[in-house]
């Protein structure tokens, strides 16, 4: 397989919380992975063209003001997959941690991919009316859910893994509480490490090191919007304890660290490339 890390939505500039970084768009981290028989998989979906076009109508007022997203349609992961020279119909799957607007707004341009989500998650979202989290115009096109409910089952460095359908055993979903109802990561082997997408289990990498500090800002975007505190205070100790123990093994970025996505950053976004700002501190994600 071959992985692609992509920035599929800048927004609002922030700064890092000790000397270094320079201040950076907070990002839509997505995955763009490239499988030998199964063909490509999107992990997150980010913004997508209807947003740009459309924002009060697709993403809402509210969102907009808050977010201050840069809307470029050239950072839409369909307009970056067509650079690496593929068709929207190419993507056969895409994966999603939750159903935010941020990322689930580019479902609509790939409208025969089959979207996996877990069940909780799905009927959130389907539950309310339009507002500041869920947005049903990402999926008026009545997209190919695929749907999961978490089981004690196959166990994954000590967390609960769900095998999607039709995918390889390389990728899994691995629930991780408390942000919504129905919020997962996203572990996708590649070579002899796993990486894992956290989506907004955390905002900020200070937050799964020793530190445990949060980012000022992200921070109050991520307890103004969690459905459960507890949970995912817990979610984060233990993606605390799995970089301490198996930190060798599996690497942890989340979804809107854009520190984090310099370490993976392909040059496929514009302003997206590795080494665009600088890398994280050394031992950040240490425990």
């Amino acid at each position: 397989m071959k992985i692609h890390h992509l920035n599929c939505g800048s927004v609002r500039t922030i700064e890092a919380t000790y000397d270094g970084p320079q201040p950076a768009p907070a990002v839509n981290h997505c995955l763009l992975i490239e499988t030998d028989a199964d063909g490509l998989v999107l992990v997150e979906t980010g913004l997508g063209l209807g947003n740009v076009r459309d924002p009060a109508g697709t993403l809402g007022t509210d969102w907009v003001d808050m977010a201050q997203p840069v809307l470029d349609e050239e950072e839409t992961a369909v307009r970056q997959i067509a650079r690496l020279g593929h068709a929207p119909s190419d993507v056969r799957h895409i994966l999603v941690t939750h159903l935010d607007v941020d990322h689930s707004g580019g479902l609509p341009d790939f409208p025969d991919a089959h979207v996996h989500v877990l069940a909780s998650e799905l009927e959130a979202a389907r539950s309310e009316a339009p507002n500041f989290r869920y947005r049903p115009a990402h999926w008026a096109h009545e997209p190919r859910w695929i749907t999961y409910d978490p089981e004690p089952g196959e166990q994954w460095f000590g967390f609960t893994a769900l095998q999607p359908k039709g995918l390889p055993p390389e990728i899994k979903l691995v629930p991780l509480g408390g942000h919504t109802a129905g919020h997962t990561g996203v572990a996708v082997q590649n070579g002899d490490r796993w990486l894992l997408h956290c989506g907004d289990a955390y905002y900020y990498h200070r937050e799964i090191g020793h530190l445990r500090e949060p980012h000022p800002l992200l921070d109050i975007v991520q307890t103004q919007s969690q459905v459960h505190g507890d949970l995912r205070l817990g979610t984060q100790a233990r993606l605390r304890e799995l970089v301490r123990d198996h930190g060798d093994q599996v690497e942890v970025f989340s979804a809107h660290d854009p520190w984090e996505l310099a370490r993976y950053g392909d040059g496929v976004a514009p302003g997206a490339g590795a080494g665009t700002v600088p890398i994280l501190d050394p031992g950040a994600q240490r425990g």
